[in-house]
């Protein structure tokens, strides 16, 4: 089958790579310029039009100002291929959403909201887990060529905001689970307690699971290169935010873990792991814990 797939970076080139070693037609577009050395295979098309020409077009893409430029803005809807579907990866708000499926509606193309979970290295083993929400009828049609790509696919009904709400609670809680962990190391070391040997034992009695084993090993050996960068998690934490102001909800501690984010890219750490945060929770705990000991001894 013949695929469209925009957006070549750390995830999307994974994804793309296995639409091909599962035997797909893929014609991809990036917007920066790519050695085709850097995805064999692939056929590196002039524009995004081009992807928009196949039976099923995947997008890879950071944001919503992003897709708003280049699907919307550049009017691909209304040149697409008669009959295609397409399959939105991205992370991206409610709103959007909503606004995305409204638009496929009326130009007539199908469109399935799938945004993923998992950081390259799964994207590159075809082992994410996919959270799929749309028409009956275009999920069934994507289905197929998502199988590939994916540990689970995960159907969570029509409307697709369905898929991007779960996505960014599923993003939040990761952030509290670092957050979490961050604060119990603040306790820990303050008595001498190695925090390896803290992490040995949460991991063994409380709190095992992927996200715990995975941030926890790199809180313990403070290694923060990228797998998901502190710059989107923010992006991401803002639009969770948002959702939930639109539900007439406050959520205190997600603004505790945005405020951590907002931290860690103000002080020039956007394109580290979010991991990073823990680094930034335990100094500055640390520190505030100083300085109200100093101030209680002045008195």
């Amino acid at each position: 089958m013949q695929i469209g797939f925009i957006g070549l970076g750390s995830m999307g080139t994974g994804m793309a790579l296995n639409l091909v070693k599962a035997g797909h037609d893929v014609r991809a577009w990036n917007r920066s310029k790519l050695d085709p050395d850097m995805v064999p295979g692939v056929t590196l098309v002039e524009s995004a039009a081009e992807a928009f020409q196949a039976h099923t077009v995947f997008t890879m893409l950071s944001d919503d100002p992003a897709i708003r430029e280049v699907i919307l803005d550049a009017g691909l809807l209304k040149g697409a291929r008669l009959g295609l579907t397409h399959v939105v990866t991205s992370t991206i708000s409610v709103a959007f959403a909503r606004e995305l499926a409204a638009l496929h509606e009326a130009a007539g193309i199908g469109y399935v909201s799938a945004p993923v979970l998992g950081r390259p290295n799964v994207a590159a083993s075809g082992q994410l887990n996919i959270l799929a929400a749309g028409k009956p009828d275009a999920v069934a049609a994507v289905e197929p060529i998502l199988a590939p790509l994916s540990k689970k696919v995960w159907k969570l009904g029509e409307d697709p905001a369905r898929a991007n709400t779960a996505k960014l609670a599923c993003n939040m809680m990761i952030a509290m689970a670092i957050e979490a962990m961050a604060e119990a190391v603040v306790l820990t070391e303050g008595v001498g307690l190695d925090r390896a040997n803290f992490f040995e034992l949460i991991l063994g009695t409380l709190f095992s699971g992927r996200a715990y084993e995975s941030y926890s090993a790199q809180i313990t050996e403070r290694s923060f290169e990228p797998g998901f960068k502190a710059k989107l998690a923010l992006k991401d934490m803002r639009l969770a935010i948002e959702a939930g102001n639109d539900l007439g909800h406050m959520l205190p501690m997600l603004e505790i873990v945005r405020e951590r984010l907002g931290q860690a890219v103000g002080e020039g750490h956007g394109e580290k792991d979010w991991s990073i945060i823990a680094e930034i929770a335990v100094r500055g705990d640390r520190e505030a814990a100083l300085s109200g000991r100093n101030a209680e001894n002045m008195r």
